[in-house]
């Protein structure tokens, strides 16, 4: 496997890796029944500030994509925020972790001090348990903010953590 800037000849790839996560509607606070056409709008940040990535496996698929961009403007533009999804039937095998360190690398090369994660899906125990174990800290719990179409309302995590 091997991670790199992606282009828009991989959307065909990213949108097989992210439709299935989106349309569950178990991790991420975009509408399930958003566009194909406007999630690549903005995955691939084609309006404004961003970088995007893919993981590529052996076989030359795409396996998993990130996003990396600022969290907020200004004077608070250092700050970075980012997403990350990994094919479903791809888990488990490193994938999250290689984007992980990756984003944070490229992160701290564009100039980023700090990133947070703004809602982390706090049943996403996977997620959690990365982001802890890659220095970041649960500054907040919103509780009962994300309708989990299988587990009710649970709460979005806000994590930080620093790049230097």
């Amino acid at each position: 496997m091997y991670i790199r800037d992606a282009t828009a000849a991989d959307w065909p790839g990213i949108w097989s890796v992210m439709e299935p996560i989106i349309r569950a509607g178990e991790t991420y606070t975009l509408d399930p029944e958003s566009s194909e056409e406007s999630l690549r709008a903005k995955w691939l940040h084609l309006s404004g500030q961003g970088r995007t990535f893919v993981a590529i496996d052996d076989g030359g698929a795409v396996t998993g994509t990130a996003e990396l961009h600022p969290n907020y403007g200004g004077a608070a533009a250092r700050v970075a925020n980012a997403g990350f999804m990994v094919h479903p039937d791809r888990g488990g095998k490193g994938i999250a972790r290689a984007l992980a360190d990756h984003v944070l690398e490229q992160a701290r090369a564009d100039g980023y001090r700090a990133m947070v994660f703004n809602a982390v899906v706090a049943s996403n125990v996977r997620a959690v348990r990365l982001w802890e174990s890659l220095g970041f800290e649960i500054l907040a719990t919103i509780p009962e903010a994300f309708d989990h179409p299988v587990e009710g309302l649970v709460g979005l995590h806000v994590m930080h953590r620093k790049l230097d």
